[in-house]
């Protein structure tokens, strides 16, 4: 075997290709970069011009995505791969890929559907596809939720477009409900006024719409309120854990109870046992 032939044949292939793969790195690398500097540039471009944010996050992706093919193909270029028979083949399978990924592309639609008709954006407290939070992200083919407990849920764009969604955000004021019972042997005017009072004292609670304190439901074992208020979209959530615990507490105060189911049990005797 002529060891120095292959030798010398590895210099020629390292000395002809060896540059070209070096550059190839080079122009992904610095690429890679420079695209992500420019995406920093375009969100703080759209943000000095006050695009909405759900628009920047969706611009940027797309931005992204496009200058990094643009450096990928700038690299293959500098292979000496022609690009156009590359963008054949790259085409060709990125049909196949697409009937494979039908669903992850109609993802894509359905965030552009989003984007257009604006049902939410980043920010907003929703409830969609069984998941309630606040928008954190929307990008290509998903949509990031963050519940209250502060977890991630990631929801396929699809998935929201084709169900139910139910923004509590775009309003600026939303009702809190509650039902409270006390018991058929408490005093029934005390109660509504003592309601009324806790509402009133309460300075997050709006004056208009006006509170609603109302006999709902003559219960199994207690007399049930309708407790209504409005609120701010913002204090909804203080507002709602806050008014059950003053609640018990004044109803405590003022000796009015607040029954639980219970079950009242009558044994019937039998004659046999009678004459016993």
């Amino acid at each position: 075997m002529d060891v120095s032939k292959y030798a010398d044949m590895a210099i020629i292939y390292a000395s002809e290709y060896g540059l070209k793969i070096i550059v190839a790195i080079l122009i992904f690398v610095i690429g890679q970069w420079i695209v992500k500097k420019l995406t920093r540039v375009s969100r703080s471009l759209m943000e000095k011009a006050k695009v909405d944010r759900t628009l920047i996050e969706f611009l940027n992706n797309i931005i992204f995505f496009v200058l990094l093919a643009m450096v990928g193909l700038a690299s293959v270029n500098a292979l000496g791969i022609n690009i156009t028979s590359f963008i054949a083949v790259f085409a060709a399978a990125g049909l196949a890929i697409g009937l494979a990924l039908q669903g992850s592309l109609s993802n894509i639609g359905a965030a552009v559907l989003i984007i257009l008709f604006r049902p939410f954006k980043v920010g907003d407290f929703i409830e969609a596809s069984g998941a309630t939070g606040t928008v954190e992200n929307i990008n290509l083919f998903s949509t990031i939720i963050i519940p209250i407990d502060k977890s991630t849920v990631i929801v396929p764009n699809s998935s929201i477009i084709n169900g139910n969604i139910v923004n509590f955000s775009n309003r600026e004021i939303r009702r809190v409900d509650h039902v409270f019972g006390i018991g058929y042997g408490d005093d029934l005017k005390l109660a509504k006024k003592t309601l009324m009072q806790i509402i009133k004292a309460d300075a997050r609670v709006l004056e208009e719409p006006a509170p609603l304190v109302a006999v709902g439901e003559l219960g199994k074992s207690s007399v049930n309120f309708t407790f209504r208020v409005w609120t701010k979209t913002d204090d909804y959530w203080d507002v709602y854990y806050d008014m059950p615990e003053k609640v018990k507490l004044t109803f405590d105060e003022k000796g009015i109870s607040i029954p639980f189911p219970q079950m009242e049990l009558h044994t019937i005797s039998t004659q046999k046992e009678k004459v016993e």
